[in-house]
């Protein structure tokens, strides 16, 4: 059933965090925006309303399948981990415990979540003017239709690694930023929970999960600098070898600032996307459990 609330949950954040998303990709990636609200009244006055939806399908199935993978792994190898320390499953884990089995579902989802991040960089910073925009140059065609087509492109043009790309940064951004964001809300939740209740009421859970949520974004930002810039367009701005040589250029070009493009915008946006996701999570479980 974790994996069920998991991938509900999930979606249901993606749909409500997006536009931010797109806003953040662009600020990381690109050097021409003054700041946040710049990036948005530049979207919007060429883009309009879509272009902070662009891949926004794909990446709401992609983010459900994804969250239903990592809440999944993080209950069943905390199961496990009880198991095998403490003799029963249902024994009460340590914080070590928590931040193993959330660092373990930091690295399952990663092997799922890699291409559809790919994509969903690409099409973010692909610039597809407004017809209602008026320019003196003929608008061209789009190089990327959708996000499937996006995937297609890519596999045939920069073979299945292309797919992959960014995924070291990723690996590295999301084992210890899920460690951190599953101990944070449990912390958080056995905190303020009063002694007497077995489960946090939803004003809890939202309070931890929002909590939780700028907290591992706030951890992953560099990271998640990094990952977006070894994803974007193979332009030549863009070669970067691997993790560390594109950290050691972006660094060397932009200071040490660039690793912190989006840490605003990142905790901005974790604070609803994870209250929704833990309160549905919540939601569905115990809906299950009294039926």
């Amino acid at each position: 059933m974790d994996f069920i609330a998991g991938a509900i949950g999930g979606g249901l954040s993606t749909a409500v965090g997006y536009p931010l998303d797109t806003v953040k990709v662009r600020i990381q990636t690109e050097r021409h925006y003054n700041g946040i609200w710049h990036c948005i009244q530049e979207t919007y006055r060429t883009e309009k309303v879509w272009g902070f939806y662009k891949g926004v399908s794909a990446s709401v199935l992609a983010v459900s399948v994804i969250s239903s993978v990592s809440f999944g792994t993080y209950k069943n190898f905390l199961c496990t981990i009880c198991k095998l320390r403490y003799g029963a499953a249902d024994a009460k884990p340590s914080k070590l415990d928590i931040s193993l089995a959330g660092g373990a579902a930091g690295a399952a989802r990663v092997v799922l979540m890699t291409p559809s991040e790919v994509a969903k960089v690409r099409m973010q910073t692909q610039r597809n003017p407004h017809p209602s925009v008026t320019s003196p140059q003929p608008v061209s065609k789009p190089k990327y239709r959708g996000s499937l087509h996006c995937l297609k492109v890519i596999a045939k043009e920069e073979g299945f690694g292309g797919l992959y790309k960014g995924c070291s940064a990723l690996l590295c951004r999301d084992c210890s930023s899920s460690a951190i964001y599953f101990l944070t809300y449990s912390a958080l939740c056995d905190w303020l929970t009063p002694a007497g209740k077995n489960k946090p009421g939803f004003l809890i859970v939202l309070l931890s999960g929002g909590f939780a949520g700028v907290l591992a974004w706030g951890l992953a930002t560099p990271m998640d600098v990094i990952k977006s810039r070894m994803q974007t367009h193979e332009s030549d701005q863009h070669k970067y070898k691997g993790l560390i040589h594109c950290a050691r250029e972006s660094v060397r070009k932009e200071g040490a600032k660039v690793l912190f493009k989006g840490l605003g915008l990142n905790c901005i946006r974790a604070f609803p996307v994870n209250m929704v996701v833990f309160v549905t999570y919540e939601a569905v479980l115990r809906l299950t459990d009294h039926y």
